[in-house]
């Protein structure tokens, strides 16, 4: 006699929370030389848009002065009901031991800034920053793709030790500058550098301007319960909030065997 094998319940599944696309956690104004609108310009725009949250965000490095002047302009702001506004200023990592290019004055916390943004603008070297010219010649001259990526997410991983709380901006878009890609991280990396996010309260942010980081790192992310924040990465205020490529990497990144980039990722300027 053969026994009836029971039907087990299957589990619901969870579904991973994604970040709300309401959010605009990275937009630039005329205090970044590359940027052509005000912050008041900005602040319309996010109107306009509907977004509950922005935050308005510009370049420095360590011999910037204007710091004081940005975060008084911000706070000056008449802002509506319902929006929430941030200030914080982007910086680049400068080396594999997570050192960053801020200027002294640049200080998260009450009468200053709400958050920095580290962008991966140059390649973090062991000896300093590598322009992607710089480092393409390395990897010609023996550096492997795997050490290359170590090296990154290492530096990831230093910079959001050193500074707890930091805003990883358009992370991975210097990959293809490099002649590598998301394709060349492993899942052992992702989980390292989504873990360090959870650990030191640090934000992953998901880019509209350079597509990145893709869907798999995304996913990473989310399983890793770090916290994420989508972002256009505008210089333009007619860019705030407005989003074309993030919606399709979240919905990718949602379900399992996430690709790591979506075709045409981390392709702009």
């Amino acid at each position: 006699m053969t026994a009836e094998r029971s039907e087990q319940p299957v589990p619901p599944v969870t579904p991973l929370l994604l970040p709300s696309t309401t959010v605009d956690g990275h937009v630039h104004s005329t205090f970044s030389d590359d940027a052509v609108s005000s912050v008041d310009e900005n602040l319309a725009a996010a109107v306009a848009t509907g977004l509950t949250s922005v935050t308005f965000v510009d370049h420095v490095r360590s011999t910037t002065a204007w710091v004081p002047e940005m975060v008084a302009t911000v706070r000056a702001l008449s802002v509506s009901e319902g929006l929430e506004v941030r200030c914080g200023v982007e910086t680049k990592l400068l080396d594999v031991h997570g050192r960053l290019d801020l200027p002294r004055d640049a200080v998260v916390g009450t009468g200053g800034l709400d958050v920095v943004l580290v962008g991966d603008h140059q390649f973090p070297g062991t000896d300093g920053p590598w322009s992607p010219s710089q480092t393409r010649a390395r990897l010609a001259d023996g550096l492997s793709a795997a050490d290359a990526v170590d090296q990154l997410v290492a530096a990831s991983v230093a910079a959001m030790v050193a500074q707890p709380g930091i805003q990883l901006a358009h992370w991975f878009s210097i990959l293809p500058k490099v002649g590598l890609s998301e394709a060349d991280l492993t899942d052992e990396h992702l989980h390292a550098w989504a873990s360090a996010a959870r650990e030191t309260g640090s934000t992953l942010e998901v880019n509209e301007k350079w597509a990145c980081p893709g869907p798999r790192a995304v996913r990473a992310a989310l399983l890793a319960g770090a916290s994420l924040v989508v972002a256009t990465d505008s210089h333009d205020a007619r860019d705030v909030g407005r989003y074309v490529r993030v919606p399709s990497i979240l919905a990718a990144a949602s379900v399992p065997g996430a690709p790591a980039a979506l075709e045409g990722a981390g392709d702009r300027a």
